[in-house]
């Protein structure tokens, strides 16, 4: 699989389209890179522009854009009501697919480098791409913005950036360069003009203020719609969504007898995170992603694309994820495919006519396991993922620990509760096999004996990954339901291959 990376940088310049294009010129001149997104905002007079494609042309491409900003922005004369530093504020690189976090990092210190060395631009890493734990935080770093910057950069120590010189670029000011995980940009406006309710707002959700973990806020006056606007970053959707921020809002705006007006979404948000909030407010019941018509075209679409060598690639790379259970949710997948397949090379031939209808409706049930199975696989590596960023939180305080373990049980339990499914769902395979292998073509009967094999794969490589995960959920009872279901199944599992492998073999001669 290439790799794909995405590059989000910000421009000081919301009311010039003319000036932003030509910016937007420079990033579609290299092949590539993919301008996927802008964004621009009057009142904030910012722009935000999302650029995806392989590292390399996405690198240079964003150069050949803060370039062309530092000859056309200047920041003497730049006025507006978001927080920035430079013609270029930020420019973060977020890995997508097939490129890990370290990757994104050492791009931000490449581009870093070179935006100092040859546009003489001062350049500050920031969060994951940080060379000090102060310059994490971007409102740290831009604190005191552009002004701020230019008037202290030369003679306080703790404001020399990590690449280019000790003072700001004379129409450009600064930059800060990192990497970061997917963010989502959204506002909420209030049908006020009083702009300390937005700001007291802001402080209640926000992290900095004793909010939550995930959230960064301002309050802002949005002169053109008189209103106000709580602008956010939530930096990470999963552990703090969308529905539970806006929710509090409207709460907190409650209070002080002030209506929310409407919100959005700046930029490109997952899907997944869109999804999250419909099933809160629709209240749905067992809703899944692959319940998405658009969701499952792009799987078939992406996965015809990549193909098998993308897959390989993937498991056979630095990350933990896709791994061994995803590869058993891969291995239950196929053998519901060949299961299908066999049925299709038996229905409709007249040797076989008495048994059509029997194997259609196997066919039926082999095709949606098929498809079940295969979006576990996405489901696995992410349900280990969730475990590893929820083993990453902050643990300074009794309270954050107490939130740490919490979220670390919430995630274990989800990830082993995925490779059980896996058990449940390749099982379910294996029962159809024997009447495949019985009453299927023959000329196919070697397919059905993979088909088999493929299957109790799954089985046992799900069971694994099932009690790789059992000493990490401190709850007695549910370790010992799942063990007792996973014995269960993996005992029909064996039962069922050795029919289905008796048949095989028997009619291989």
């Amino acid at each position: 699989m290439s790799k794909l990376v995405e590059c989000v940088p910000n421009f000081s310049e919301g009311r010039d389209p003319q000036v932003l294009a030509k910016i937007l010129g420079e990033i579609e001149s290299v092949e590539g890179a993919q301008l996927l997104d802008q964004e621009m905002d009057k009142d904030h007079n910012r722009a935000v522009v999302t650029v995806v494609g392989e590292p390399e042309p996405v690198k240079e491409a964003v150069f050949k854009a803060i370039a062309k900003a530092a000859e056309l922005i200047d920041m003497e004369k730049h006025k507006g009501e978001h927080p920035r530093m430079g013609a270029t504020d930020v420019c973060p690189f977020i890995p997508i697919s097939g490129i890990t976090m370290e990757e994104c990092v050492q791009l931000a210190k490449e581009l870093g480098e070179r935006v100092g060395n040859e546009l003489e631009i001062p350049v500050y890493l920031y969060e994951e791409a940080a060379t000090r734990p102060e310059r994490e935080n971007l409102a740290d770093v831009r604190r005191g913005e552009y002004e701020g910057i230019r008037d202290s950069i030369a003679t306080d120590p703790k404001r020399k950036p990590d690449f280019g010189p000790s003072k700001t670029h004379p129409r450009a000011g600064a930059i800060a360069i990192g990497a970061r995980q997917f963010l989502i940009a959204f506002n909420v406006y209030l049908d006020t003009q009083n702009l300390k309710i937005a700001k007291d707002i802001a402080n209640a959700i926000r992290h900095a203020q004793g909010g939550y973990r995930y959230v960064k806020a301002m309050g802002f006056e949005i002169k053109e719609r008189r209103q106000v606007q709580i602008s956010m970053n939530l930096v990470n959707y999963t552990k703090t969504p969308i529905f539970r921020v806006f929710e509090t809002i409207k709460s907190e705006a409650n209070r002080y007898g002030v209506p929310i007006v409407g919100s959005e979404v700046v930029g490109l948000t997952p899907l997944r995170a869109i999804t999250k909030t419909a099933d809160f407010y629709l209240q749905l019941e067992n809703f899944k992603m692959n319940q998405v018509l658009e969701y499952k075209l792009k799987s078939r679409k992406v996965a015809a694309k990549e193909g098998t060598k993308g897959f390989l690639e993937l498991v056979a790379g630095k990350s933990a994820t896709p791994g061994g259970g995803s590869v058993s949710a891969l291995a239950g997948a196929l053998a519901g495919a060949l299961g299908s397949m066999v049925c299709r090379l038996t229905i409709g031939k007249k040797k076989y006519a008495d048994v059509e209808k029997e194997l259609a409706e196997v066919l039926n049930k082999t095709e949606a396991l098929k498809s079940e199975l295969a979006f576990l696989i996405e489901e696995d590596a992410q349900a280990f993922d969730q475990v590893m960023m929820a083993a990453k939180m902050p643990k300074f305080t009794d309270f954050e620990k107490k939130q740490r373990d919490a979220k670390i049980q919430e995630a274990t339990i989800q990830a082993t509760s995925i490779p059980l499914e896996v058990m449940e769902k390749a099982v379910t395979v294996l029962e159809h096999l024997p009447v495949i292998a019985e009453k299927g073509n023959v000329n196919s009967i070697s397919d059905v004996g993979v088909a088999n094999l493929m299957g109790v794969s799954a089985v046992k490589g799900a069971y694994m990954n099932v009690k790789i995960n059992l000493p990490g959920i401190d709850d007695e009872n549910r370790r010992k339901e799942f063990i007792e279901s996973a014995d269960s199944l993996l005992k029909k599992a064996e039962t069922l291959f050795e029919k289905t492998d008796n048949i095989v073999k028997e009619k291989l001669g």
